[in-house]
């Protein structure tokens, strides 16, 4: 009996050992999201090496943008570095109305999401940028279906595209594609032959440095159209205008973030992109070819001057 009792107690305290350096490993872990566009994943790749000279263990997280919010205000991933206004804000404030999540503060830089096409479609349809040269010239981006109707290709992010075309009566159809690389490989596809093509795109982004292009210039942005149908070209519907042209790009975090990792909130806090440090994250691996890691490493020494003063020397690991 006592031999029992014994045996009991030692496997009490195995478990508590074991459970206790559970708890230690993961105290030691931070976690980051993946999405599915470069400059997030790069940038992330960044950070997360940064944030691994305080001692810290790096785990990331492949995962849609829809599935972090629920992810992160349950702290299992730790905070996400792209907030885009346009395609995440519903999301991003509804999350901070409720304390889910901590607002970590806004990037300098201005960002836009908008229909995009290369430079050189402007000679096939005059009257571009202007949205009401689309109609004129539906046809032209047809492609290959021989439609009346023209195609505007995109991914699966938050827009209101087709309220926009019902709206502004657009006689053209969207396209999803499954990921950025898809959409991509048809610009470049397009660009090859210089036919015109029309898709989603943004600023900062690997185009600003290597494809010049253009946004079309729908009806001026401002929250009215989203919410008052009275407002704006179409008296009957909301949503008849573009994205905002000076959005902003903010972090958020798990709202345990500050007391449990301080050094770690304290760097994203002071963390702040440029255009250029988010063009090149996307550049370097879609226009150069390296591996998102590989861009990671060159990103991080070619800003080191511009990034050092975001690292606190008392809080890098001495061992």
């Amino acid at each position: 009996m006592r031999f029992v009792v014994k045996f009991t107690n030692w496997l009490l305290l195995v478990c508590v050992v074991l459970c206790c350096a559970h708890a230690n490993n993961k105290s030691n872990e931070i976690s980051i999201p993946l999405n599915n566009w470069t400059s997030q994943r790069v940038l992330s790749y960044a950070v997360g090496t940064m944030i691994q000279t305080y001692g810290y263990n790096v785990i990331y997280h492949d995962m849609p943008a829809s599935d972090q919010w629920g992810a992160m205000k349950k702290g299992l991933v730790h905070f996400q570095i792209e907030i885009w206004q346009q395609s995440m804000s519903g999301q991003f404030n509804r999350m901070i109305e409720n304390n889910y999540i901590v607002d970590l503060g806004v990037h300098d830089v201005v960002v836009r999401e908008e229909w995009w096409y290369p430079k050189y479609v402007e000679e096939l349809c005059p009257g571009l940028p202007d949205w009401q040269a689309l109609n004129r010239c539906a046809t032209l981006f047809s492609g290959q279906s021989g439609s009346s109707k023209g195609v505007f290709y995109t991914i699966d992010w938050d827009y209101q595209d087709a309220d926009l075309i019902r709206a502004l009566g657009l006689h053209f159809t969207i396209e999803r594609l499954s990921n950025e690389n898809e959409l991509w490989r048809l610009l470049e596809q397009a660009w090859g032959k210089k036919e015109p093509v029309l898709i989603i795109n943004w600023t900062p982004n690997w185009t600003d440095l290597h494809m010049p292009g253009q946004f079309v210039q729908f009806p001026k942005y401002a929250p009215a159209c989203e919410v008052d149908a009275s407002w704006g070209q179409n008296r009957n519907l909301v949503n008849d205008c573009g994205n905002p042209q000076k959005g902003w790009l903010r972090k958020a975090g798990w709202t345990g973030l500050q007391s449990n990792y301080p050094c770690v909130y304290n760097l994203l806090r002071k963390l702040n992109f440029s255009k250029n440090m988010i063009a090149d994250a996307s550049a370097l691996v879609i226009v150069d070819g390296h591996s998102e890691q590989e861009a990671a490493r060159k990103w991080l020494e070619k800003y080191n001057l511009d990034i050092d003063h975001w690292l606190e020397s008392s809080c890098v690991s001495k061992t």
